[in-house]
């Protein structure tokens, strides 16, 4: 197990820097740069961001140059009349004075010491600005999750002792709805319906607390922050309940139809024991391994979209505005960690596989 690990730990490594590599590559092909932004908030106009003038090619915009034909005002959209030893100044601020595998390695020569640097637009480390986000996009994930499998496990396994039974084919429609709405789509939704939209007002809109959050008692602010949390909980849920649900119970099926569980029931042991003494166990193999990954699903895909309909203030909402402001330091620092995070997840995942079935052997398998 232990060369396993190291071998999987080395792994992590090279896929890191590919991920770094491919979204580094596409972030600088893709208009609107910080330069951009800093010198349409010069010029007092927002279309000064939007495209990256070129000498030609991929779909760029061409703009005239300015007099003098060498300098830098050409390359940015917006630039002209600018002088160009300022645009030198505003590229050497953000770093863009060097070419681009320059700034690429000296960034990774950062992160192994995760040094990632300040926000363009905040006066903040990234690091600091994570930390702060991080309880919210916690709170949501996690939460999520308990609740997701709280629900899905017993709904699954009666599914699977009831197969084929008229509970099985209504839950079984309602599964099949709940997993075809995306989640922001159904955000949308309760807000229509249960946040002030067209029918009642019966929660509130944005934020995680009340902005008299302090004032209150410590019961109060429990429900203020769980009142708050409602909407954005159930629209996460609809989604993720729907596949942990399914595989919940084809997973008991699989071992309801095994010949141990045939034997057990001819030994005269009730139906209750055969199910929670001896299906349970390996039914559940699969769904508990998996609940690492599934917290980082939540955590860094769905949850982000939901952060920025609800407004609530986390990860998600952060790298949103991050990528509207072309904020580097904060996206590329947000993607090395969460690259880092999700591919420690996987090997945790495996881990818990053999802490739940110690005849599981990774020794043998390979990376």
């Amino acid at each position: 197990m232990l060369a396993y690990i190291v071998r999987r730990l080395l792994l992590i490594i090279p896929t890191l820097f590919g991920i770094m590599v491919i979204n580094f590559v596409i972030i600088q092909a893709a208009p609107g740069g910080p330069v951009e932004q800093l010198i349409a908030q010069i010029e007092g106009t927002a279309v000064a961001a939007t495209a990256r003038v070129g000498g030609g090619g991929g779909g760029e915009v061409q703009a005239p140059r300015a007099a003098g034909g060498g300098d830098g005002t050409a390359r940015y959209r917006g630039a002209q009349g600018l002088p160009p030893d300022f645009i030198e100044e505003i590229e050497k601020l953000y770093g863009f004075d060097k070419p681009a595998h320059e700034r690429f390695f000296q960034m990774l020569r950062q992160y192994i010491t995760f040094e990632f640097g300040n926000s363009y637009y905040r006066d903040e480390t990234v690091i600091n600005l994570i930390l702060e986000k991080m309880p919210v996009s916690v709170s949501i994930g996690l939460w999520t999750t308990l609740l997701t499998y709280l629900i899905s496990i017993p709904l699954g396994i009666r599914k699977a002792v009831r197969d084929g039974s008229r509970f099985d084919t209504w839950t079984s429609a309602v599964v099949i709805a709940g997993n075809a709405i995306p989640s922001f789509l159904f955000a949308i939704l309760l807000i229509v319906l249960f946040a002030g939209g067209s029918f009642f007002d019966w929660f509130p809109l944005r934020g995680l607390v009340s902005d008299n959050w302090e004032e209150l008692s410590w019961p109060q602010k429990i429900l203020d922050y769980f009142w708050h949390l409602t909407l954005p909980l159930i629209a996460l849920m609809i989604g993720a309940f729907a596949g942990l649900t399914m595989l919940t119970k084809n997973s008991f099926l699989e071992e309801i139809n095994k010949q141990y569980v045939m034997t057990a029931r001819a030994k005269g042991l009730t139906e209750r024991r055969v199910l929670y003494g001896h299906v349970f166990r390996n039914g559940m193999l699969i769904v508990i391994a998996g609940f690492p990954s599934a917290f980082i699903g939540i955590l860094f895909t769905g949850a982000m979209l939901i952060e920025i309909i609800f407004s609530l203030d986390g990860l998600g909402l952060l790298g949103f505005n991050a990528a509207l402001t072309r904020d580097y330091p904060v996206m590329f620092g947000t993607l090395y960690i969460f690259g880092l995070l999700g591919l420690v997840m996987h090997l945790i995942t495996d881990l818990t596989y053999v802490l739940i079935d110690p005849r599981i052997d990774f020794e043998t398998r390979e990376v």
